[in-house]
């Protein structure tokens, strides 16, 4: 029986004349003619092959048959207008599900206000954060694996676009009894003569690299890698060592008692991005947090009260680590 011919106007017709006992009353519900409703509920049933209504000329009562027919198609037609509904809500971005990454400061500092502010205007968006490794961020969103990653920048791929959100220098972080705790300002040189901290194999080529274009004797060498920023801060925190990271990274650096220091001669200063897919498209309501984001994080990094980078200053285009 050829029923996948079923069509959702003869269902509604079906529903709207048992509700209404009357074919001139439906046709009214309708706005459809009475005979254009009873040919409707006549397709119906030659495609069933059984009656739905036993006909007078005074009054339509459902049939034995369509009494049993009717609340499985009252209930395909609610699940129709479900579906009618959430591919409204996709269309106007009001509902769907996000993935987004980030490195661990954002993904656990940035990301979660953003959400809660952004879940306000659209309480139907699902929002799943994920902490990646800077170094990976690209990866995920070429393979699909994220709609969006936050965080900073990254050499270039074709299937990937980025972004610039915001731009945060490149500072010590060390504690109060540090011997760079009370000086006024630091050159590149003077890390030569401290113990450094790096985040991550990645942060340890970009501290390495940061300044390879000067003399030997201004190179830094980190001492010690750590796999996570927290664990590089609190390690600074107990004065063992100090280490470098974007100055955002003070959501975190300040609650362990860190003293910022700016590094000059340059200032490098690390751009924080929005990655998305260049090559395939992503869900409405990933394209409204992508655009909600982007000027929430400006105004976060704004607040934080940090130095913005000058200009002048120089851009951090090598690749840069996993700091934050």
């Amino acid at each position: 029986m050829p029923l996948t011919r079923i069509t959702i106007r003869q269902l509604e017709a079906f529903i709207v004349v048992a509700d209404a006992s009357s074919f001139a009353a439906a046709s009214k519900v309708l706005s459809l003619s009475a005979s254009a409703v009873s040919q409707l509920v006549s397709e119906l049933e030659n495609l069933l092959g059984f009656r739905l209504f036993d006909r007078t000329t005074r009054r339509v009562s459902l049939s034995s048959a369509g009494r049993e027919m009717l609340g499985q198609a009252q209930s395909t037609l609610r699940n129709i207008r479900e579906i009618e509904s959430s591919a409204a809500d996709v269309r106007s971005r009001a509902a769907g599900v996000v993935r987004i990454g980030a490195p661990l400061v954002l993904a656990s500092v940035l990301l979660p206000a953003a959400v809660r502010e952004f879940r306000q205007i659209h309480p139907k968006v699902v929002i799943h954060i994920r902490d990646v490794p800077v170094e990976g961020m690209v990866d995920h969103i070429a393979k699909g694996d994220l709609d969006l990653a936050l965080g900073p920048d990254r050499p270039p791929d074709a299937s990937v676009t980025n972004e610039a959100v915001f731009s945060s220098p490149w500072v010590l972080w060390c504690s109060p009894t540090h011997a760079f705790a009370k000086k006024s300002s630091l050159r590149w040189s003077d890390l030569r003569s401290v113990d450094l901290v790096a985040a991550g194999h990645d942060h340890e080529v970009s501290v390495a690299q940061m300044r390879i274009s000067a003399a030997e004797r201004n190179t830094v060498i980190p001492a010690e890698v750590v796999e996570n920023i927290t664990t590089a801060l609190g390690i600074a925190a107990e004065g063992l060592a100090a280490t470098l990271s974007p100055a955002y990274v003070g959501v975190v650096a300040h609650t362990r008692g860190l003293i910022m220091k700016r590094v000059k001669g340059p200032e490098i200063i690390r751009q924080v991005c929005l990655y998305r897919s260049a090559v395939r498209s992503i869900p409405p309501a990933a394209e409204a947090f992508g655009e909600f984001l982007v000027d929430w994080a400006k105004q976060w990094n704004s607040r934080l009260n940090v130095p913005q980078g000058k200009a002048g200053s120089l851009i951090a285009t090598q690749k840069i680590g996993s700091s934050g």
